[in-house]
């Protein structure tokens, strides 16, 4: 089985945000990069699907030189090589337009990726990805199993869980349960290093929208206590100054 692995490289959970130029550039200063948290999911169940059936996991990640130490440590969970489209990932469909490039050329039998990225939160790449290459798109994807080249899936729905039977290949939007992270261990670290990672340029494509300015969170404010017998000023504050009846 020869599965497609789509990383993104973001920034830690923990990581305290900011912007400069104006409120219009992301600030990397200081900041720690890691495996899009869903991505990892999505990698965990590709080692687990190679360990039963064979085959092999490429990771691929739309970014410049700086995401390499993240592609590497992909490569040290268990991919087998890595491809790093040399390229800014402007946006969705951008992003989109490059993997499907990379699928087109190599045809895996199915791609993986995480549900969403966890910095634009876009979950909408898998999406457009499964219509440039017409196949078959399903997220977010809970239980993944394959039998032959049938898959057996369940995915998250409003309410409750959707099962679902697809014929390989298919692009397949990750979340937990789906599986469980792996850590990388000191055998797969050092062989990661020698592990081929492959630059290519992208396709030409015009983004198809852009960051005008960012914005950061309003800080929080003063909590005010209410005694549980005074309702009338509980309704008063909710309807004069937090303006949500």
């Amino acid at each position: 089985m020869k599965i497609l692995v789509c990383i993104t490289h973001v920034p830690d959970t923990t990581a305290k945000i900011s912007f400069t130029n104006d409120n219009t550039k992301f600030n990397e200063a200081g900041i720690q990069f890691i495996i899009g948290p869903y991505d990892d999911y999505a990698l965990a169940k590709a080692v687990e699907l190679k360990d039963t059936h064979g085959g092999s996991i490429t990771v691929l990640n739309v970014g410049e030189a700086s995401t390499e130490p993240t592609i590497r440590k992909a490569l040290a969970i268990g991919a087998d090589d890595a491809i790093r489209i040399n390229a800014n990932p402007m946006d969705s469909m951008y992003v989109a337009q490059q993997i499907a490039e990379i699928a087109k050329q190599e045809k895996y039998d199915l791609i993986l990726m995480g549900r969403e990225s966890i910095d634009y939160n876009n979950g909408i790449v898998h999406g457009i990805v499964g219509a440039l290459l017409d196949m078959p798109s399903i997220s977010p994807v809970m239980l993944l199993d394959i039998e032959g080249t049938t898959a057996k899936l369940a995915r998250e729905i409003e309410g409750g869980k959707e099962f679902l039977e697809v014929e390989l290949p298919f692009v397949a939007g990750c979340q937990e349960p789906i599986a469980e992270w792996k850590i990388p261990n000191m055998r797969g670290i050092m062989t990661a290093r020698t592990k081929p990672l492959k630059v290519v340029e992208p396709v030409p494509f015009n983004p198809a929208s852009g960051t005008v300015s960012y914005e950061s969170l309003p800080e929080k404010g003063s909590v005010k206590l209410i005694d549980p017998e005074n309702a009338e000023e509980l309704i008063d504050l909710l309807k004069n100054e937090e303006k949500v009846l």
